[in-house]
């Protein structure tokens, strides 16, 4: 289709309502139309398997789906099941479920470098849980982050640090310090320049690239040398990267780690896990001063448990890891020739694991481009592709990328004209999107 024909009046009306109504006009900003070329961000109305409908009636092929916790599509017959089946059954009590030491046990064999594990709705608890814990089992104030991973928690302790820091203190922000990823010597520089303040080393164990070799190690014996905690953030790497996480791959066992995303396949759960003397810390078996760990009115609600539960057995049992990296790789290889064979392989390129690529676009210079960004989503859209990554689901089929190859291809051949033209304007449709963090509006 064209995009000149592609109009999406019903998805625009309904932005305008949500925007209306609530800020920012999503409920996470990775979603807002910001995101997408103007006017073309579709609102959806439902979704089955790989596919996506608007209100417009408009299908499509879905990448990335909800935020990459969708990895094993959409109404997965698993999951729905498990659960129908607690429905029925009820959600939420004034005592612990039998169904939530039912999914701890499970959790902790799939994840068995972990101990003990929280349960919660989703990443930024988890991990802001996961501080605090550090914090009270160190007796240290600061905070060591990964600075070139994106996003960590909703909390002060980390939106201080980003552009968007409105309303957060300057000394809530002060505690916060960054570290660059890949690199020791600068971290073992920082901890000696904060020595015995800092609580814990936290980061992504990895994104779009794999761990230099030893540096995870690494990063164990510093932590361990300077009494921090070691802390992974595994909302993404979890279950992508192997059944057991990061961690079971790379075989580095932090002390505490979170989990998400994935866990639920769209369902409102997420984890805390890790070492028994820390957890328990926010428990009622031990002496010392006690921690407010987790504490949350729907944490443990039985659907959502249910839902975790019949992913990890999915994942362990039909080997979706492995499937997942299988279908990126045809993917990627796809992309890859589609880019080079219309003269883009050197402007539109495809970054990391299999099971977790996204891709960049670059300008006539080889630097990062959103206009060129807006182009490519614009022709992706009209294509009947929603891809803000390429980032799979177990659901896609040979079809699917086929046909999302396809696409590509025709994105390519007017990437390569407004490369040819030395502007992309002309292709855009109105503003480029704008990235999520960024101070004025």
């Amino acid at each position: 289709m064209d995009t000149e024909e592609f109009l999406l009046p019903r998805s625009r009306l309904a932005n305008e309502r949500l925007h209306a109504l609530v800020p920012g006009g999503a409920h996470t900003y990775a979603k807002g139309d910001d995101q997408y070329p103007e006017n073309l961000a579709p609102v959806i109305s439902h979704g089955s398997g790989a596919h996506v409908w608007d209100v417009d009636g408009n299908r499509y092929v879905e990448y990335g789906s909800g935020l990459r916790s969708v990895s094993l599509g959409h109404t997965h017959p698993r999951v729905i099941g498990a659960v129908r089946r607690e429905l029925d059954r009820g959600s939420n009590f004034v005592r612990p479920s039998i169904v939530e030491v039912e999914a701890a046990e499970l959790f902790l064999a799939t994840v068995p470098t972990a101990e003990m594990v929280k349960f919660a709705k989703n990443g930024s608890d988890a991990t802001t849980a996961a501080v605090r814990l550090a914090r009270a089992a160190t007796g240290r104030p600061r905070v060591a982050v990964c600075g070139d991973h994106p996003f960590y928690s909703v909390d002060d302790w980390f939106i201080g640090t980003t552009p968007m820091s409105a309303g957060i203190p300057a000394a809530t922000t002060e505690l916060t310090v960054t570290f660059p990823y890949g690199d020791l010597a600068a971290t073992e520089e920082l901890l000696a320049r904060h020595r015995d303040e800092i609580a814990c080393l936290i980061l992504e164990p990895a994104t779009h690239t794999e761990p230099p070799p030893g540096y995870l190690a690494g990063l164990r014996e510093l932590a361990d040398r300077h009494g921090c905690v070691l802390v992974f953030d595994e909302m993404i790497t979890g279950f992508r990267w192997s059944e057991a996480g990061a961690q079971g791959l790379y075989g580095v066992v932090p002390d505490l780690s979170t989990f998400g995303k994935a866990l639920g396949n769209g369902f409102a759960v997420s984890a805390l896990a890790g070492r028994r003397d820390l957890m328990e810390l926010g428990g009622l078996r031990h002496s010392r001063d006690r921690v407010f760990l987790l504490s949350t009115t729907h944490g443990a609600e039985t659907h959502s448990l249910a839902a975790a539960m019949a992913v990890l057995s999915t994942y362990t049992e039909e080997g979706t890891t492995a499937r997942l990296h299988a279908l990126g790789e045809r993917l990627a290889a796809g992309v890859r020739e589609a880019a080079a064979g219309t003269g883009v392989g050197d402007h539109l390129v495809v970054r990391g694991r299999a099971s977790n690529l996204v891709f960049a676009t670059l300008d006539e210079k080889l630097r990062p481009s959103q206009p060129y960004r807006t182009l490519f989503l614009r022709q992706l859209l009209a294509g009947g592709v929603l891809a803000p990554s390429f980032v799979v689901s177990s659901a896609l089929s040979d079809a699917d990328i086929d046909h999302t190859v396809d696409a590509v291809a025709r994105a390519c051949a007017v990437y390569r004209k407004a490369l040819d033209a030395g502007d992309p304007t002309p292709w855009l449709g109105g503003q480029p999107v704008r990235p999520v963090f960024r101070r004025l509006a």
